[in-house]
């Protein structure tokens, strides 16, 4: 390494970056874990899943897949801190395992588009899980950390109630600052999209509450009473929504 950057090489491979831009360093480890790739040694479903997706940034690739398949700028304008050419190698791993895919219909621009597998999409009540857990260490957002739409429908989705939505035939649209996400739930089936919503029952604005909203640190009741959350429609609409979505109360040892 030297002031014109950093240079890793073996008898098969040479990888170079330049200057001291975080993501071109980055983009050079993952190029070495890509040509020096190996297995835990491991024969258990676990270790082999751990394989495919425990690399960085490949678990929040398939969160971003999940809404909606996606080119290589799509996924990393909600991936900002990956760079792309380390984005195009995961996907290329990925794409090797059978986990994502690349479509024959190209994006409007020529560019390649991503999707899940259905051996992918077997992954997501996995992924749903994994997030319902990790949400218990969330303290308040760090500096450095951003919210996209996609993390907040797959939050959504992960934290849905499927069976206290049976028979509920519901339409809201959530404005969470600059996001906004609609929701419906028709007979305990779940659709969750990003932007406003025509004909919706309720237009919530939960400002940064929506996560106390689901533990129940705070009643709904309570939020709609005191204006710390406001609703345009039937406020009955916000009460059962919240009724439908929920995450755990196993208090974490460590909040992150």
């Amino acid at each position: 390494m030297d002031e014109d950057g950093l240079t890793i090489s073996g008898d098969q491979f040479s990888l170079t970056t330049t200057g001291a831009e975080p993501t071109q360093l980055e983009a050079v480890v993952a190029e070495l874990q890509g040509v020096s790739r190996a297995t835990y040694g491991q024969y258990c479903g676990l270790s082999r899943a751990a394989e495919m997706l425990g690399e960085r940034w490949g678990m929040l690739i398939i969160r971003d897949l999940i809404t909606r398949p996606k080119t290589v700028a799509q996924l990393h304008s909600g991936l900002p801190r990956i760079s792309e050419k380390a984005l195009t190698m995961r996907l290329r791993e990925m794409v090797y395992s059978g986990v994502i895919r690349e479509l024959d219909e190209r994006a409007t621009d020529g560019s390649t588009r991503y999707e899940l597998t259905e051996y992918g999409r077997a992954a997501e009540d996995a992924l749903l899980a994994l997030g319902r857990w990790g949400a218990m260490s969330l303290a308040s957002p760090r500096p450095e950390d951003i919210v996209t739409p996609d993390s907040l429908m797959v939050a959504i989705k992960a934290t849905f109630k499927p069976r206290q939505a049976h028979g509920v035939h519901l339409k809201v649209e959530l404005q969470l600052g600059a996001i906004v996400l609609h929701v419906k739930v028709d007979d305990g089936e779940l659709t969750v999209g990003s932007g406003p919503l025509a004909g919706a029952d309720a237009v919530i604005n939960p400002g940064m509450l929506l996560k106390d909203l689901m533990t129940r640190d705070l009643d709904a009741e309570q939020a709609l009473a005191t204006g710390q959350v406001t609703v345009d429609g039937d406020p009955a609409a916000f009460l059962a929504f919240v009724d439908m979505f929920e995450l755990p109360r196993l208090k974490a040892p460590v909040h992150a």
